[in-house]
């Protein structure tokens, strides 16, 4: 098992931030990791998730939704294969701040057999994938509450 999380305080209310997350079609435009996200945000369903880790080759995956709560979190587990081979279940998670502020973790739990193989990789690339989205959140919330614009 593997344990992948990074945060970061966002200077806007998590109203906002929620709304720069869940609006998937807006992704292209500032996420530099998930540079595609499509398919309902409902538990039970599947999405369809391009990723483009710095340096990494891009890959495409079907993870199921397992929660949604609105302004909270967003959560999913995706498998490469069969159960048990390498399952990452990632959580968008948006807590409370100080001075009005939100709390963006990214958490993700990776397991399976593959997992000692591509401990590197997920050390290394998909980490710095997470800070770089991490960041570029930060950016549009911050964009986005200065222009006085919706979310």
């Amino acid at each position: 098992m593997l344990v992948l999380e990074t945060s970061i305080d966002i200077p806007v209310p998590r109203a906002q931030v929620w709304a720069i997350l869940t609006d998937l079609a807006a992704y292209p435009e500032w996420n530099p990791f998930m540079r595609a996200v499509q398919g309902p945000l409902q538990p039970g369903a599947r999405l369809q998730v391009d990723l483009q880790p710095p340096g990494g080759r891009s890959m495409r995956f079907r993870p199921r939704v397992l929660a949604c709560r609105e302004g909270h979190e967003l959560r999913w587990l995706g498998r490469l294969g069969i159960p048990g081979l390498f399952d990452g279940e990632h959580a968008l998670l948006l807590t409370d701040a100080p001075h009005g502020h939100t709390r963006f973790t990214q958490h993700e739990r990776f397991t399976g057999l593959l997992v000692a193989p591509l401990r590197r990789s997920l050390q290394g690339a998909t980490r710095q994938g997470f800070v770089a989205m991490d960041e570029a959140l930060r950016q549009r919330a911050m964009a986005r509450a200065s222009a006085g614009g919706p979310a």
